[in-house]
Formats: C-alpha cells, sequence, structure tokens
C-alpha cells in the first residue's frame, strides 16, 4: 500500500467518520509549531483500535526549512513499545518557508484501548544545512469506551 493511498485513506476516515478524541496539543520548537488532532475510528476498529492524527506543522521562523525524517514512539498499554522512523511524512519531505504550514493525515493501530504517542521530526535549514530536531508533543489514544 503506498503511502499516499494510507493518507488518503485516512484523510477520508478523519472527515467522514470519527470521534474526536483529543484537545489539540501542541508544542513549539526552534519557532516550528506542531499541533495535533486525533480522531478515534470507531467504524474501522473492532478488535484492534484505529485512530487517525492530524498533523500541521507551521514555521514560525525566517528561515526555510525542510522535514527530512521522522521519529514515532507509539505506546500501546498492552504491547512493548514501538518505535517507527522514515524520511519525510506520508511520501513527501516538504520544504515550509517562513509562516508556511504543512497539514498531514495518518493513522494508527493498537491493541489495546489506550495507548499514546509522540516524536520527532529532523529538520534542515535550506540557508546554511543546519539541521535540528522539533518536538512532536505526546498525544492519546483512548478509545470512546475507555471513557465511560
Amino acid at each position: 500500500m503506498s503511502n499516499t493511498y494510507i493518507s488518503l485513506f485516512y484523510s477520508q476516515l478523519f472527515l467522514n467518520s470519527y470521534v474526536l478524541i483529543s484537545i489539540m496539543p501542541t508544542a513549539i520548537t526552534n519557532d516550528i509549531k506542531i499541533t495535533v488532532e486525533v480522531a478515534y475510528q470507531e467504524n474501522q476498529s473492532d478488535k484492534d483500535h484505529v485512530f487517525a492524527y492530524r498533523i500541521r506543522i507551521h514555521n514560525k521562523g525566517d528561515y526555510t526549512i525542510k522535514l527530512l525524517r521522522r521519529h514515532w514512539f507509539i505506546n500501546d498499554v498492552n504491547v512493548a513499545k514501538n518505535e517507527i522512523e522514515g524520511e519525510g511524512v506520508i511520501g513527501v519531505q516538504p520544504i515550509l518557508e517562513p509562516d508556511e504550514s504543512h497539514q498531514y493525515v495518518s493513522g494508527c493501530v493498537i491493541h489495546s484501548d489506550i495507548g499514546t504517542m509522540h516524536g520527532t521530526y529532523l529538520m534542515e535549514r535550506q540557508l546554511d544545512g543546519k539541521q535540528f530536531k522539533v518536538t512532536i508533543p505526546k498525544f492519546n489514544l483512548i478509545a470512546p469506551c475507555r471513557n465511560n
């Protein structure tokens, strides 16, 4: 399954059938603002729990930047922690001019009804090639049945 297809799949899920479960966690690192919105995908969840998340990356700095890599930590309370690393996000390495934003939707499947995600992006300042990490704030993955 291609990254583009996965992104479109989760975008469709996010927009059409979800239970919003999280207030938007935000982190600012080196003038890069990361905002997360999470939605439980009730129609896709059976034994496992499917979550879609929307990430907005806003360059509040004075320099053009490029997102090179992502590094995620996924904590499923009933399963060992999982780490995912790779180039870009959903198949792209966006370049953001000052005051520009990039937004994407992706998803995560966990076995238990509660978990968390957080991580970092590796960015590169286009002016001089300086690389730096940006924090992706920790957000909860909680099935609505857990809140009752």
